[in-house]
């Protein structure tokens, strides 16, 4: 599902289990990168931010309701 967020920025929504996922693997379900190393460099440029904070850790823990901001993209777990 997808709707339009502020400033022309579309927002995915991406279903994952009740354990929720990691930031590494969701980059790469968004199809924001190709592979754990892009996820690496991304996250270490600070351009990520989980539920409007900058994160680094490729491994912090999603869960429904959080939103990813990075590359310009919009994902929120459901």
């Amino acid at each position: 599902m997808r709707d339009h967020g502020r400033m022309g920025e579309e927002t995915v929504e991406i279903a994952v289990g009740l354990e929720g996922i990691r930031l590494g693997q969701l980059l790469k379900l968004a199809s924001i990168v190709d592979s754990g190393g892009e996820a690496k460099a991304l996250l270490e440029s600070g351009e990520v931010r989980v539920n409007g904070r900058a994160e680094t850790r490729r491994g912090a823990q999603l869960k429904p309701g959080d939103t990813v901001h990075a590359a310009g993209r919009r994902v929120r777990v459901r």
